[in-house]
């Protein structure tokens, strides 16, 4: 186990109506807010309404930005760094899922800051101070309610890029799992895959002497696995989406990483997709992660054998690791089927001739002069991240 700090201070506020005290939450900590939302669709199902009257109600100055969409877009960041300078606003209330909320942290880092907000994405300038911001969790899927992340895409140059700065941690986050039982299909599979690529971007590791936080990995992905397909069955059903909102916070609060060399390859793989193409975050992994999967495979068998007993249920003679390991990649495919994920790129919508040689070089950055390999387990260079492509065509 390698040695490390943790500290993650996004008090987490989880149940039934607990988002009508987010006014009282404010009061102590803020002048004037920001309120952040999507696109409009927590006006026709009441959150918004609910949120307005509670932030009367405690006396709590506010300013809106809506327009967030997925993949959020560095336009609508600058965009809400400039009015909140204007406005002279001191918080940040995103209401929404992933998109908004990292929406929200950019826009946190960016107002203090002279230069430009993807100076951060980037990697040209550290921040070194951030707006607060607070959260009402419309979307379980991206975790970013208690995480330190944010991605951006600048759609100007197609680039899909992250930033982790602990001062982007939320304040508290607001779980309300009643708010779910909406959400159409292909939202809860997206949401369900991202949180499940969460966790395997922290498990697969070739760190020894992790029991610990091994087992609780796979707690983690077998009940995300056991009750993704419940809630597309029972889509109302408030217990199997306290299950599941519960699981995709611990997901990326950091925990599940403790100790251990971490992943990371198949996000950055993914945001090329997602970045070129616009095609849902959680769909695009469905398609990556099988394929990176199937390219490290017989080189980092241990774990990968360990997944697919584990987690996946893959019985077998255990003389046959490489046997067990690929069988645990097939049923982690049949998973995603079962949830009506694609998992092949023609299925995700991405053309014949997509310039997939292009977008390797990008995901490692080899276009910009000086290449950043990506992985943990081993370094995969854009020949590499080609083959993993090429690997998900079909």
């Amino acid at each position: 186990m390698l040695n490390f700090e943790y500290q993650n201070p996004t008090r987490i506020i989880f149940g039934r109506d607990t988002h009508k005290q987010v006014g009282e939450r404010l009061k102590p900590l803020a002048k004037k807010v920001l309120l952040h939302y999507g696109g409009g669709s927590i006006k026709k199902n009441g959150i918004y309404s609910d949120i307005v009257a509670s932030l009367k109600a405690a006396g709590v100055e506010y300013c809106e930005l809506g327009g967030v969409v997925a993949n959020p877009r560095l336009s609508l960041v600058r965009q809400g760094v400039e009015l909140c300078r204007e406005q002279k606003v001191d918080f940040i209330l995103a209401v929404g899922g992933g998109s908004v909320i990292d929406s929200a942290k950019a826009i946190g880092l960016g107002v203090p800051y002279a230069g430009d907000v993807w100076d951060f994405f980037s990697g040209k300038e550290t921040p070194r101070a951030s707006l607060p911001i607070a959260c009402v969790l419309t979307i379980p899927a991206a975790g970013s309610e208690s995480s330190a992340n944010a991605v951006v895409t600048d759609e100007v140059s197609g680039r899909k890029w992250a930033t982790y700065c602990e001062l982007s941690l939320p304040v508290f986050s607001i779980i309300n799992p009643e708010f779910y039982a909406s959400l159409p299909p292909h939202q809860i599979a997206n949401g369900v895959c991202d949180m499940l690529c969460h966790i395997m971007e922290r498990y697969f590791t070739e760190t020894p002497h992790t029991e610990l936080i091994d087992g609780l990995c796979e707690a983690a992905m077998k009940t995300i696995i056991r009750n993704g397909p419940r809630l597309l069955k029972d889509p109302g059903n408030y217990d199997i989406w306290s299950e599941i909102a519960l699981a995709g916070t611990i997901a990326h609060n950091g925990w599940l990483g403790l100790g251990r060399q971490q992943e990371w390859a198949a996000h950055r793989i993914e945001h090329e997709l997602s970045a070129q193409y616009d095609v849902a975050h959680g769909a695009g992994l469905a398609v990556v992660f099988p394929a990176w999967m199937k390219y490290l495979c017989d080189k980092h068998t241990g774990i990968f054998t360990q997944f697919a007993v584990n987690v996946m249920g893959v019985g077998g003679s255990l003389r046959e690791f490489s046997f067990i390991a690929h069988e645990g990649i097939a049923a982690l495919t049949k998973f995603f089927d079962e949830m009506g994920l694609p998992t092949t790129l023609p299925a995700l919508g991405i053309p014949a001739d997509a310039p997939l040689e292009q977008m390797a070089q990008h995901a490692t950055r080899v276009d910009g002069g000086k290449e950043a390999p990506l992985g943990g387990m081993q370094q995969l260079h854009w020949q590499d991240v080609l083959e993993i492509y090429k690997l998900a065509k079909a």
